[in-house]
């Protein structure tokens, strides 16, 4: 399912405008977005946690030449899945 098959089901399920729905999810991977930029995870229950995560700096090489590198050290965004989801997808 990609955004616009989400805003048709929520639309028919809300029984609301389109424009809203579309607005809706478009406020909360805002404030999902600004919140995490910050470094604050966000929560979501039943869904799960939106985190930010440090990635040590380690050894590595680069592909085309061969030589050795240092990949620096760098956050990244990680998704945790809450109770809820899990059990539905092991359903």
């Amino acid at each position: 399912m990609n955004k616009t098959e989400l805003v048709l089901l929520l639309k028919e399920k809300l029984e609301v405008p389109q424009k809203q729905v579309e607005d809706t999810i478009g406020s909360l991977v805002d404030l999902v977005c600004e919140t995490m930029a910050t470094g604050e995870k966000v929560v979501i229950t039943g869904l799960g946690t939106f985190e930010v995560r440090t990635r040590k700096a380690r050894h590595g090489k680069n592909p085309r030449t061969g030589e050795d590198i240092i990949v620096p050290e760098q956050k990244t965004p990680a998704f945790k899945a809450g109770k809820q989801l899990k059990e539905a997808v092991k359903a």
